[in-house]
């Protein structure tokens, strides 16, 4: 895969980007305010594990990082939106705990000349968030959680990385919920 082309030059970019491909869908025993937080937290966590990758840091390190400079904080002059804290450890962990299912699932749906280190970082990431939600959360409607990782993968990639998205974590949630 490539690296991150014409990305967004701002988080309030990529947020405004994700504003607008919510108002297409929405989990739906959930308002809107929990849907925007829950979405900032996805974020976040694509982040998080981009973040821990590439610095070798530890889980409850980067968590905790988060939850006390990143949260609540202002980035690039705007404050960043309210996230959904508890899902954001939630899902950071859950990867963290089961990464070699996650890889193992995500890995099926490689073509056969792919391994899942050559992926970039981020869209590595993306992935492994994607596939824990479609494994460890049945009650999230697969639709959600495949358009939500879609749509970061946009704010960061071009349009071929973001179908590349749907397509592995649609057969990720064949495997998983069928």
């Amino acid at each position: 895969m490539t690296e991150p082309t014409s990305a967004p030059a701002t988080v309030a970019e990529v947020m405004a980007q994700l504003a607008e491909a919510e108002k297409a869908r929405a989990e739906p025993q959930l308002t809107s305010r929990q849907r925007r937080a829950r979405t900032v937290a996805r974020l976040a966590a694509v982040q998080a594990l981009y973040q821990m990758e590439l610095a070798g840091e530890d889980v409850d390190s980067v968590v905790r990082e988060f939850r006390n400079h990143r949260f609540d904080a202002d980035i690039d002059g705007a404050p960043l939106a309210e996230a959904d804290e508890d899902w954001f450890s939630e899902i950071v962990h859950g990867v963290v705990e089961d990464q070699r299912a996650i890889d193992e699932a995500i890995k099926a749906r490689l073509a056969s000349n792919w391994r899942l280190e050559r992926l970039d970082a981020t869209l590595r990431a993306l992935l492994r968030c994607g596939a824990w939600e479609l494994k460890h959360k049945p009650d999230v409607p697969r639709e959600i959680v495949i358009d939500e990782y879609v749509e970061l993968a946009k704010a960061f990639f071009d349009d071929a990385e973001a179908k590349f998205v749907n397509a592995a974590l649609d057969g990720v949630a064949r495997d998983a919920r069928d």
